[in-house]
């Protein structure tokens, strides 16, 4: 659902272990964000683009088609 946003994490060796952690959530919840399931919270996105893909906008890591 956020093709940008995991190919980007995988790119960087990135484990959703480690984003998991970071936003203080299980990985299966982590998995629901990612596949559209549950929404990511301002917060969590922001957490996960400053700490660890500040590269890149916001908008590009989790925009729902890829750029």
């Amino acid at each position: 659902m956020f093709p940008n946003l995991s190919n980007e994490l995988k790119d960087k060796g990135i484990t959703l272990k480690a984003v998991a952690i970071l936003i203080g959530c299980t990985e299966k919840t982590l998995q629901n964000k990612m596949n559209g399931i549950t929404e990511f919270t301002l917060s969590e996105a922001l957490l996960i683009n400053e700490n660890l893909l500040p590269e890149f906008r916001l908008q590009y890591l989790f925009a729902k088609q890829a750029a």
